[in-house]
């Protein structure tokens, strides 16, 4: 793989210390193992969005996959769809969301097929892509909501990573531009960064079920629910946000609390292996 695209992937925002800490932070957390305790039926199958999964493993929404291979995003959708695990389909997809769609939606035992939607200065824009992602069968949104603007990606910006010619987001051509804002650069970011107003709006305009990627905060947790969304993704985007943002695993458990017990929530950020889903199982996910 190209250096830059790496460093693009790979990398975090700032000194990348939330990219680590998310890591660090389920390994840091020990099991207290029972022992002679009865092992028959035990099962991975969970229930997530009124399925039952194979397994409580989904596939992340991350943007422009044709760097990693040149069939994109239906490479990585095919995959989980073998896998059985849920996917969700960033709006910087390489990939047309019908494509990845007609591609995966007839496979045997695939899992759910979500849409991730990056909110756009307009709302019709949103509105309109909402009803593609539901006329070609994703059977949920996934609005992220801790990502007005990029991070600052200290070692992509290093590397020089540009994307290649003929390589963009397939679902933002023609989107209308934020109007420009007076002023500072700061005084802009209100006029597109999502609301909990457009939330509202976009819940009564859609009939998919809404989901909120990148809530970390207790308070924010509560708001949400009060809202009536279908679940939360507890998520620092992966650590290429903000820098020094609380890890994962540290929200988590206080999220859970803060929700009760009957809002699914997703985690994702420095899970490695299956040890880490069980401990994020244990502290109140339903699936990572």
């Amino acid at each position: 793989m190209d250096p830059a695209a790496w460093a693009y992937i790979a990398g975090g925002a700032g000194d990348e210390l939330t990219l680590r800490a998310n890591a660090e932070a389920w390994p840091a957390l020990t099991l207290w193992p029972r022992v002679l305790q009865p092992l028959a039926g035990g099962h991975t199958r969970v229930r997530l969005a009124g399925r039952e999964l194979a397994h409580p493993i989904l596939l992340a929404p991350w943007a422009h996959q044709r760097l990693a291979h040149p069939d994109g995003e239906v490479a990585s959708a095919l995959a989980a769809a073998a896998q059985g695990a849920g996917y969700v389909l960033a709006t910087q997809s390489s990939v047309p969301l019908e494509t990845v769609a007609r591609a995966v939606l007839g496979e045997p035992g695939r899992g759910p097929l979500w849409f991730q939607l990056y909110w756009q200065a307009d709302r019709g824009f949103n509105l309109a892509l909402a009803e593609r992602a539901r006329a070609a069968g994703f059977e949920a949104l996934v609005l992220t909501v801790d990502a007005p603007v990029s991070g600052v990606r200290d070692r992509e910006r290093r590397a020089g990573f540009r994307l290649p010619p003929g390589m963009g987001s397939a679902h933002l051509q023609g989107a209308p531009a934020a109007p420009p804002a007076p002023g500072t650069y700061c005084a802009g970011l209100p006029a597109h960064a999502p609301s909990w107003d457009d939330v509202a709006w976009l819940q009564a305009q859609t009939p998919l079920p809404l989901w909120l990627k990148g809530v970390l905060h207790p308070q924010d947790a509560r708001q949400a629910a009060a809202l009536g969304v279908a679940g939360l993704i507890v998520s620092n985007h992966g650590g290429r946000t903000l820098d020094t943002a609380v890890a994962t695993a540290t929200a988590l458990p206080r999220v859970r609390v803060a929700v009760g017990d009957a809002l699914p929530l997703v985690v994702d950020g420095g899970i490695r292996r299956g040890t880490d889903v069980l401990k994020a199982i244990a502290l109140g996910a339903n699936a990572v």
